[in-house]
């Protein structure tokens, strides 16, 4: 599958009409999101089950800003709309093929707990704190590479 250019308008949509989603957050003018791109592009064609997205950082701003982009390239995966990892840096075709193998080998009905008991103690201690996390997801965080 190719790589497809997603807005705010669409990221959503996208990681809930979707198994696995893979985001690239990127700008023009990023020398390392133009060394990642064609990676991420060869790499998609070999995975039809997955997504692979492609947000422009300049021209999504506010969507930049909402997933907390502070340096790009950063790569996102969501599998059953649940971020599971998150990293900046371009990485290379064999770095990426272990991102979405780990990403395919999660145990789903383990992430949804976990979340689910995130979700839990956030709620019970939300009288404690005043702050809106509205938006963020927990989710498992593959190791780094």
């Amino acid at each position: 599958m190719a790589t497809v250019d997603i807005t705010g308008e669409q990221f959503a949509s996208t990681i809930e009409g979707n198994d696995i989603v893979l985001v690239d957050f990127w700008a023009a003018w990023c020398g390392p999101c133009r060394q990642f791109a064609p990676t991420y592009s060869a790499v998609s064609e070999k995975h039809s089950d997955v997504v692979f997205a492609k947000v422009d950082t300049e021209a999504e701003q506010q969507l930049a800003a909402e997933a907390g982009i502070t340096s790009i390239p950063t790569l996102m995966a969501f599998r059953e709309k649940v971020l599971v990892f998150s990293q900046p840096g371009a990485l290379n075709a064999p770095q990426l093929e272990q991102v979405i193998d780990a990403v395919k080998a999660l145990d789903m009905e383990e992430v949804h707990a976990h979340v689910a008991r995130s979700q839990a103690e956030a709620a019970a201690s939300a009288g404690n704190s005043t702050g809106n996390n509205a938006g963020t997801q927990d989710g498992t965080q593959i190791p780094d590479f």
